[in-house]
């Protein structure tokens, strides 16, 4: 199969493009910037919001499915007034120009499970068919993404709800990478043992980045246009626990200072989803939580001191 990763040299995209190589796909790749390192792919530069370029790069590579995993991501970013227009127009409009640049390929839409919204805990995990509630400027802009990729005429779309994906390669700005930079720091005598960090008592589902990069090449072979799926584990883990478990993992002592972050409007207490319809496609996770943060903690250079 031939597959193009529009931000293949994010976090989820240079995984994915890793995953397909490996097994023997073909992969292309759109990318802005800086070029990424990934023998064996096809690049063009091309900006979501260049729809001629989208289309020049589409039609070069002649995919037989597109994964849209271009766009911007941070919730916390979403809410400051000089990026949110930044947000809009990447995620909703760029959205768009990709969905009309596939020319009626395949195309799986990475949305977010942060669309649902605060949903009561007795209602959780979350299926598909639970009515949107976007609470943030980064969730409007999935939901939006979402209706016009669906809207479109023509549109092959299919939406990838993803909940926490998580492990090597993923920016500091996000709470275990965070977390797993500040201890190596810690480790290597370059700050005092002090960790720094948000609210600890939220909950979030996580899945694996490689066990999410799986999941897409599922859905861009198999997945029904016009469907949404869950990427999800099923299960929330309460951030205080994934924070324990890194400690443990890391063998750094370090006073935990909760909370030195501002609380984020309409931050959401807990998140997990039901990923049915993706596991009857066959999607299975193979990897944990646990193995998410040895992954993450070997990414800045350290080794399990247990399993040293």
């Amino acid at each position: 199969m031939h597959i193009l990763i529009t931000g293949i040299g994010g976090f989820v995209g240079s995984r994915l493009a890793r995953h397909l190589l490996a097994r023997g796909d073909r992969v292309s790749g759109t990318y802005v910037d800086a070029r990424p390192g990934l023998a064996g792919a096809e690049l063009f530069e091309a900006d979501l919001l260049d729809r001629p370029a989208l289309e020049r790069a589409i039609r070069a590579a002649s995919p037989d499915a597109i994964v849209n995993l271009a766009g911007l991501s941070h919730i916390g970013e979403s809410w400051e007034w000089e990026r949110m227009s930044d947000y809009f127009w990447v995620n909703v409009a760029g959205t768009g120009n990709v969905v009309a640049a596939a020319g009626g390929r395949p195309v799986v839409i990475a949305s977010s499970a942060d669309v649902y919204g605060n949903v009561p805990v007795e209602e959780q995990p979350i299926p598909e068919t639970r009515r949107v509630a976007p609470q943030t400027p980064y969730a409007l802009t999935k939901a939006a993404g979402e209706r016009l990729a669906l809207a479109q005429g023509g549109s092959a779309a299919v939406i990838c709800r993803s909940f926490n994906l998580v492990g090597p390669g993923q920016a500091p700005k996000f709470a275990l990478a965070s977390w797993a930079s500040q201890l190596g720091a810690i480790r290597r005598g370059e700050r005092p043992p002090v960790l720094e960090v948000g609210d600890l008592s939220t909950r979030r589902d996580f899945v694996h980045v490689d066990d999410g990069a799986e999941a897409y090449r599922l859905l861009a072979e198999k997945g029904e246009p016009g469907e949404v799926y869950n990427l999800a584990s099923g299960h929330a883990v309460q951030m205080r626990d994934a924070l324990q478990r890194l400690l443990a993992l890391s063998g750094v002592h370090a006073e935990v200072k909760e909370g030195i972050y501002p609380p984020r409007p309409f931050d959401i207490p807990c998140l997990s989803g039901d990923a049915g319809r993706l596991r009857a496609l066959g999607w299975q996770p193979a990897r944990t939580l646990d193995d998410a943060l040895e992954d993450i903690w070997r990414d800045f250079g350290f080794q399990n001191p247990k399993s040293s």
